[in-house]
């Protein structure tokens, strides 16, 4: 069965950036290497909260990482979105506003039942005592709570 991975706009904004620290050029270079290599192993999917974070004309490298988009399926944001969201804001497992950043990507990946949240977002997201966190209170709702890894961490081998 092939894993369903939410790619959260840190990936993107990885994959573009022109920022020049160590840290940056690792992660630019862990992201495009995930994104030649293993991006085809696993059903991808994005959000409208993407596409409008990354199409901000604040954001550097906007075209190109717009571009990656193209062809990825988009994920709804009905109103139980907002509500989820909500509530991660208000347990505080999320920051605020529930309609819009950190807290709307992660209540889309978890209503939409996705296997990974891809981020380097390692402060609100990929951080185990979120992860804890996250995993309580999506287990007190019934829900499965996706994994939040970063693309040096969701890497499947050829020699299985």
């Amino acid at each position: 069965m092939v894993q369903k991975v939410y790619l959260e706009t840190s990936f993107f904004s990885a994959c573009v950036s022109r920022r020049t620290g160590d840290k940056s050029i690792g992660w630019r270079a862990s992201s495009n290497e995930w994104w030649q290599t293993q991006a085809r192993r696993f059903e991808l999917f994005i959000s409208a909260t993407v596409v409008n974070e990354l199409a901000s004309p604040d954001f550097p490298g906007s075209e190109k990482a717009l571009a990656m988009l193209k062809g990825l399926p988009l994920l709804s944001q009905p109103p139980e979105v907002i509500a989820l969201a909500a509530l991660f804001v208000k347990e505080r497992v999320m920051p605020g506003p529930a309609d819009a950043g950190d807290a709307l990507h992660v209540a889309t990946a978890t209503l939409h039942r996705m296997d990974y949240v891809l981020t380097w977002n390692v402060q609100h997201m990929a951080n185990p005592n979120k992860r804890t966190h996250f995993g309580v209170i999506c287990m007190r709702l019934g829900m499965a709570a996706p994994m939040f890894v970063t693309p040096d961490l969701l890497q499947e081998s050829d020699h299985e």
